[in-house]
C-alpha cells in the first residue's frame, strides 16, 4: 500500500484522523513546553517588582471583575507606534505576579500597562463615574457605583496566603498585615494607619493617600485608582537593561 493510499484512508476516517491530530499536536507541545521546566529562569528579574499591595490587589479584582480587561489590554508590544503612545513595551517580569494576567489582544479603549502616574486620581474618578466628562469621545459605561460602595477587605489576609500558594512571596509579616496595610494605604492619615510601615514592606513606591476624594470610607473606587495609579511605574527604565538580572546591575 503506497503513502497516498494510507493518507486517504487517514483522511475518509474520522475518528483515526482526530485521533492522529491530537497525537501530532501533542507531541508539538511537549516538545515547546518540557525545556521550559529545565530553564532555571523563564523571567527575567527585573529592578523594582514587587508584589501588589493588599489595596491594589483589591483594586484588582475589582478591574477583572467589571471586565475591564475586555477593552483594555496590559501588554505593550515592541513596535514603534505602540511605544511611543504608551511607552516602553511590556515585559513578562511585570505581569509575574498576575494570577491572571491581563494582557490581550484587543484594544476598545488604550492599553493601561503604563497608566500609573499620567493622570491625577480626581481624573481617574471623575472618569470611571461619567467617562465623557473627560473623554467626550469614551464609549466607557459608567462605574459610578464603585464610589458609593464600601470595600470588603474582611478576608484580605486570606487573599494574601491565596496568592502565596501559586507563588507570590508574601511574607509572614505582610498577611498578618494585611488589613492595617490596606487601611493605611487607603486612609493615611487615620488615627490607625501607619504608612511609614506599609512603605517599609512594600518599597516607596506604595502611594499612600484618600484615593477617591472620600476620607468618610474605604471604597471600592479607592481600590481600582491604588490599582491603576500603581501600574508601570515600579520598573525604572532609565537602569533598565535587558538581559542582565537585577543582581548583576
Amino acid at each position: 500500500m503506497s503513502f497516498w493510499t494510507r493518507h486517504k484512508a487517514v483522511e475518509k476516517n474520522a475518528t483515526l484522523l482526530l485521533v492522529l491530530s491530537l497525537v501530532v499536536v501533542s507531541i508539538g507541545g511537549i516538545v515547546e513546553i518540557a525545556p521550559l521546566f529545565y530553564v532555571q529562569n523563564t523571567i527575567e528579574k527585573v529592578k523594582g517588582m514587587r508584589p501588589y499591595t493588599p489595596l491594589e490587589l483589591m483594586g484588582r479584582e475589582v478591574y477583572r471583575r467589571e471586565g475591564c480587561y475586555n477593552c483594555h489590554s496590559q501588554m505593550i508590544r515592541p513596535m514603534r507606534d505602540e511605544v511611543e503612545r504608551y511607552g516602553h513595551f511590556s515585559l513578562a517580569a511585570e505581569s509575574m505576579y498576575d494570577h491572571p494576567f491581563q494582557w490581550g489582544s484587543k484594544r476598545t479603549g488604550p492599553d493601561l500597562a503604563r497608566v500609573g502616574g499620567r493622570y491625577s486620581d480626581d481624573w481617574h474618578v471623575d472618569h470611571l463615574i461619567a467617562p465623557r466628562s473627560v473623554v467626550p469621545e469614551s464609549i466607557m459605561p459608567d462605574y459610578s457605583h464603585l464610589a458609593t460602595t464600601s470595600l470588603e477587605y474582611k478576608y484580605i489576609a486570606d487573599d494574601l496566603i491565596a496568592n502565596r500558594r501559586v507563588g507570590v512571596p508574601y511574607t509572614d509579616e505582610q498577611v498578618a498585615n494585611a488589613r492595617n496595610d490596606l487601611m493605611s494605604q487607603a486612609n493615611p492619615d487615620g488615627g490607625s494607619s501607619d504608612a511609614d510601615a506599609l512603605q517599609e514592606r512594600y518599597g516607596d513606591k506604595a502611594q499612600a493617600r484618600d484615593f477617591d476624594g472620600n476620607p468618610d470610607r474605604i471604597t471600592e473606587m479607592d481600590a481600582l485608582v491604588a490599582y491603576l495609579q500603581m501600574l508601570g511605574t515600579l520598573v525604572d527604565f532609565t537602569d533598565y537593561e535587558p538581559g542582565l538580572s537585577s543582581n548583576q546591575r
